[in-house]
């Protein structure tokens, strides 16, 4: 059964899939049109990655990290480069829309692969509940633009509500340090309609966009097509904007101190960070439609990191200098600071943006995560109804549907900074399988046909990965020491065991980078993204080796005996 267990589906099997027509892209004559050029690619990159971090979880992430924040889009930025490269590998040597779950299925086998499959199912639906609350908060703003009011307890969520009425109740009569936004909360609580803890508090605007964007999936709008150039020029014109007009405004007294929290302070940020940046990885489903994949997509992914990174970074340090760091946890930042120096008109144009921009995101994961569905099916491992073709729109229908019933139920219930650090979470996951797998697929001869595809440059890692081991632990030897210092305190300590897992895969992967030279830039995005794990804490952790467990679940019990391999 262990054999089995690891079956592989060859890349010769998923190029003759492909030219069948059965990838998880729509079928337009078989084969959809290779019409994406390195700059049609690059916009795309940006249309993702420019959402909803840049309107709403940079705000969360400059309130923990200060304004030292811009250093950790900085390292996220790198982070994300190593992956992209190995994603840029595998979309030149397998050509096809199938992302981080064909190229498991290529290089570990069809249980790694499943399990990459549910995880980046995770990863597009609690993202886009992400998304779809983010742009709910600035839909919301906007109408109070026009005197329209809804009333507090349908635009947030229960949870954020009762936390805030029980804060408030503990202040009693002194409201001083509680914040306006955590006072609005308050409010919902005790005008929404109910008694007791049984209260009807839902975010009817997330409800809304979700069946809005997925009544326009299904109908059959393409992916591509709606990552428009003018969308792209629209976002990144308003983030000049704000860069330039904030600049205006900055008070660098608000820059110290830089990082008033310390380096552990800056890494709380991450899941917001992180999340800003899942986008990317969107542009390796295109790799059907590329004039030339084996040499665009690398191009493309690189660029829009790098375009969107020097953005991330001049915003945040315009937030940041504003006005305090302390003020920025709310989920619309951009809006609330030019409402904070008084000019409301723009924080208004900024709204409208907002909503385009993130309903656009939206759009595109919306998109993407159907496909998924879809493929696995086809592949076996998902009921077939799932790979169901609309036979007038063109569209799988059915995966579509179950897609806007998963993330629009709990967008209604659920807090934005839960949602994001389960979504970067499994996001990073997706990253260490990917770079790990380039490690693992085989060595390809190279041809006149092959010759000019894009290759990841090999360095040789013997030497380099057990010296930066060893630096780094003796530079950070006391917080490394600090891990095994227990206090007594479980609800503490317990954030600190994941760290002892990418400890252990640090020392695995020196011991096997000097005994099987293995190439370095795979080798340091495995540890990266792995070591970002770490910084989510204990109840992430939990809550992602959940969601695993439930599809090891299904996979045994389903999915291994209907699996097209298995036949």
């Amino acid at each position: 059964m262990s054999r089995n267990l690891f079956r592989k589906k060859s890349i010769e099997l998923i190029m003759k899939d492909r030219q069948a027509g059965f990838s998880d892209a729509e079928i337009e004559d078989q084969q959809l049109r290779r019409v994406l050029s390195v700059k049609d690619l690059t916009l795309m990159g940006i249309a993702a990655v420019i959402g909803a971090g840049i309107f709403s979880t940079i705000g969360n992430a400059a309130f923990n990290g200060g304004p030292g924040v811009s250093i950790l889009f900085v390292i996220t930025a790198i982070t994300c480069g190593f992956s992209a490269l190995c994603y840029a590998e595998f979309a030149s040597r397998i050509p096809v829309a199938g992302s981080a779950y064909t190229y498991a299925y290529a290089s570990f086998g069809e249980l790694i692969a499943w399990i990459i499959g549910w995880d980046l199912l995770m990863e597009y639906a609690i993202g886009n509940i992400a998304v779809a609350i983010s742009w709910s908060e600035y839909f919301t703003h906007l109408l109070e633009g026009f005197n329209i009011h809804i009333p507090a307890y349908l635009t947030m969520d229960y949870l954020s509500a009762s936390r805030a009425y029980k804060e408030v109740l503990a202040a009693g009569t002194d409201l001083s340090g509680i914040s306006a936004k955590v006072q609005y909360a308050a409010g919902a609580w005790e005008s929404a309609p109910g008694s007791g803890n049984l209260k009807f508090i839902a975010d009817i605007p997330a409800l809304g966009i979700v069946f809005l964007i997925t009544y326009l999936v299904y109908i059959g709008i393409r992916e591509t097509k709606r990552a428009t150039n003018a969308m792209v020029f629209l976002k990144i014109a308003v983030v000049i904007g704000v860069i330039i007009l904030g600049f205006f405004y900055v008070q660098p007294a608000n820059w110290s101190p830089f990082l008033p929290n310390g380096f552990e302070g800056m890494m709380k940020g991450v899941s917001g960070v992180f999340f800003a940046y899942i986008g990317f990885d969107a542009i390796s489903t295109t790799a059907e439609e590329c004039k030339n994949p084996q040499r665009d997509l690398p191009k493309g992914m690189i660029y829009s990191l790098i375009i969107c990174t020097v953005l991330y970074i001049l915003v945040a340090l315009v937030l940041t200098g504003m006005v305090s760091y302390k003020e920025l946890q709310v989920e619309d930042p951009l809006a609330f600071v030019f409402k904070n120096v008084g000019l409301d008109n723009i924080s208004y144009i900024i709204s409208i943006s907002a909503v385009i921009a993130t309903a656009s995101v939206l759009l595109i994961f919306q998109m993407g995560q159907p496909r998924i569905w879809m493929s696995m099916s086809r592949d076996g491992l998902l009921p077939k109804k799932f790979s169901s073709i609309h036979p007038k729109y063109k569209t799988p229908w059915f995966a579509t549907l179950i897609t806007g019933i998963v993330v629009s139920v709990p967008a209604l219930f659920m807090n934005l900074t839960e949602v994001t650090d389960l979504t970067s979470i499994g996001t990073l996951f997706a990253f260490v399988l990917v770079c790990a797998g380039v490690l693992l697929l085989p060595k390809e001869e190279i041809n006149d046909s092959n010759r000019k595809r894009f290759r990841i440059p090999y360095f040789n890692s013997k030497y380099i990965v057990p010296a930066l081991l060893i630096i780094i632990f003796i530079s950070f030897r006391e917080p490394i020491l600090s891990l095994f210092e227990y206090n007594g305190d479980w609800h503490v300590y317990k954030d600190k065991l994941p760290y002892f897992l990418f400890i252990l895969a640090a020392i695995i992967m020196a011991v096997l980078s000097f005994r099987k030279n293995l190439s370095l830039i795979p080798v340091l995005g495995m540890l990266s993204c792995l070591y970002l794990m770490t910084e989510l804490g204990y109840t992430n952790w939990l809550r992602f080796l959940i969601w695993l467990g439930l599809g090891l679940i299904i996979y045994f019990s389903y999915s291994y005996h209907k699996s097209n391999l298995n036949k």
